[in-house]
């Protein structure tokens, strides 16, 4: 029996349409997007039709997309980019709030050991970063701010409007890592006055190893990569044709089934708390905004019980205690430190996330192995 897969915010599966959209290009078009003959405009073309895809989703146009081999290479073209840009002070202030994924949080260690500030903004007990805290900590050096756009572990989605407009009125550009919102929720770069966004290929459907920047005209980046001068000169390397086109169809299919998709997961997930609480009662606890919080996540602390032992007694199950980068991990998340949760309520901590594949049946069958495995342990 196949398991229930309950980690979508860890990984997707690729989209049937996704595939579909990629295959030939895999089988049959495989020219360099930059040669002059037949089979390389067949490719540059379907590399352009892609950015378009990308660039609609986001409210961006096509020409500020930057195709990446994922998330991680996105948060470090921004945050490297800016501060290292050869137009930028020797030195200078980057900050980053205290929920942010490795992806941001290790370039902005790399950043301090080469001799740059960095600040950290907390949040509070929901997971929410208060836009006041994050212009109290603005400098007359500052030069990025780089806040998640929605939490991986408790699915918080935070007031980005507001802080764009803070790092607006200081002259600050402003980041965000969207990995986990795009494709989920409506994710416009000029509603969310951001400068700098990230996307990861793997969160909406299309391939690991796929994502993209969007990049605000005005903003000047050092490449990471050097070379032939490919993606506008900010990416040097001979494009990924097939995966770009993935993450193109990825991004088609979420502008017309996200909002319908977005609901149907609400109801389902609300339907798994509720089937939750109903044998466990209040004391599940759900960590993170129950008012701003992405449509498919829950994480919540069953009582008395480590949550790690309690998923490897449901191996039917797939779901993690936490982010997929510290689910080995028996110390407490990052993620859960920064919203001050107490270490034995941390312990029964479970996130699950759904996506556009679940089922109704799911949800219920996972519910009940999930009680039935905490009524024998507690």
């Amino acid at each position: 029996m196949r398991p229930i897969y309950l980690d979508y915010n860890a990984t997707t599966p690729i989209a049937p349409e996704v595939r579909e959209a990629m295959r030939p290009f895999l089988d049959e078009f495989f020219g360099n997007p930059s040669s002059s003959h037949a089979s390389g405009r067949v490719c540059r073309e379907a590399m352009e039709d892609a950015r378009s895809h990308v660039a609609s989703l986001l409210g961006a146009d096509r020409d500020e997309i930057v195709f990446t081999s994922g998330g991680t290479e996105s948060n470090n073209m921004a945050i490297k980019g800016v501060l290292l840009h050869e137009d930028s002070p020797a030195s200078g202030h980057l900050v980053i709030s205290s929920l942010e994924h490795p992806a941001v949080t290790e370039p902005a260690e790399y950043l301090r050991r080469s001799g740059f500030a960095v600040s950290v903004v907390p949040c509070d007990r929901s997971g929410m970063v208060d836009p006041r805290d994050v212009e109290a900590a603005i400098r007359s050096d500052t030069r990025l701010v780089s806040v998640m756009h929605a939490n991986n572990e408790i699915g918080t989605v935070q007031q980005l409007r507001e802080i764009g407009a803070v790092c607006r009125d200081h002259g600050v550009l402003f980041h965000t890592d969207a990995a986990q919102t795009v494709g989920k929720i409506r994710t416009n770069v000029e509603e969310l006055n951001v400068d700098l966004l990230s996307v990861a290929g793997h969160k909406l459907y299309a391939p690991k190893g796929v994502g993209a920047l969007y990049v605000r005209p005005s903003v000047d980046l050092e490449p990471l990569l050097h070379g032939a001068g490919q993606e506008g000169g900010l990416r040097a390397g001979t494009e990924n044709v097939p995966y770009a086109v993935g993450l193109g169809a990825a991004c088609a299919l979420a502008a017309t089934t996200a909002e319908a998709v977005a609901r149907r997961l609400t109801t389902l997930r609300d339907r798994l708390l509720d089937r939750l609480r109903e044998a466990i009662g209040d004391t599940l606890a759900v960590n993170g905004s129950r008012s701003a919080c992405l449509p498919n996540t829950l994480s919540v602390n069953f009582p008395s019980v480590a949550g790690s032992e309690l998923l490897a007694r449901v191996p039917e199950l797939c779901a993690s205690t936490g982010a997929a980068c510290h689910s080995t991990s028996t110390s407490l998340s990052p993620t859960l430190a920064a919203i001050q949760l107490d270490p034995a309520a941390a312990r029964g901590a479970v996130r699950l996330s759904l996506g556009r594949y679940t089922t109704e049946q799911e949800i219920d069958r996972a519910a009940e192995l999930l009680i039935g495995a905490w009524e024998s342990m507690a």
